[in-house]
């Protein structure tokens, strides 16, 4: 055979390989969600900043999650402050690899500039910290999802769960803790490290 005569032979013979039917099975869609992930539930968020943006966005990276209201001023804090104190216990590396979300049950009260005024002063780093406010109709959706109980007083403050949720990069739930404060439970702050480690 000569040269000339190689040359075509080779391109028919990618032709015959391209048409062929693969025999592998068909990757999933890569918007596909996992039955479990709390991604099911549509939510738009306002931040802090005024933006707006739907929780989902932020699939594709492990978050910690958590409900508050910007006028509590005993718990709230708390559970601000142990997100920080868990924060603490990460690497630098896992830091970036973490997003954190606190979410209003109170969105009537919580605007941006109210959410802004928290993390201003809890000193939290809004590259990585979200404090936002769904519609107001969608807080028991998103409460159901996250196991968080809560309950409006006359007063207008709230009876709830004080938690912190760790969600994987494709919203499922990985772990849990009610433990408030300084000292971070260790089986919580282990369950964090592996989820943002490579």
């Amino acid at each position: 055979m000569t040269p000339a005569l190689r040359l075509p032979a080779c391109l028919a013979l990618l032709a015959l390989a391209l048409l062929a039917p693969s025999t592998a099975p068909a990757a999933p869609p890569a918007t596909a969600l996992p039955g479990d992930s709390v991604y099911q539930l549509p939510l738009p968020l306002t931040d802090q900043d005024g933006r707006r943006a739907d929780w989902r966005a932020r699939r594709g990276r492990p978050q910690l999650v958590s409900m508050f209201y910007t006028s509590c001023q005993y718990i709230c804090p708390l559970i601000v402050e142990s997100g920080k104190a868990v924060d603490r216990q990460l690497t630098p590396a896992q830091r970036q690899r973490l997003g954190v979300v606190l979410i209003s049950m109170d969105p009537k009260r919580d605007d941006a500039a109210a959410l802004k005024k928290v993390a201003l002063e809890r000193k939290v780093d809004t590259r990585r910290w979200t404090l936002a406010a769904p519609p107001a109709g969608d807080v028991r959706a998103v409460a159901g999802v996250l196991g968080i109980r809560y309950r409006q007083l006359a007063d207008g403050e709230f009876n709830h769960t004080s938690a912190l949720v760790l969600l994987d990069a494709d919203g499922r739930v990985l772990a849990r803790t009610e433990r408030m404060g300084s000292q971070p439970d260790p089986e919580f702050v282990a369950a964090v490290r592996k989820a943002t480690s490579p």
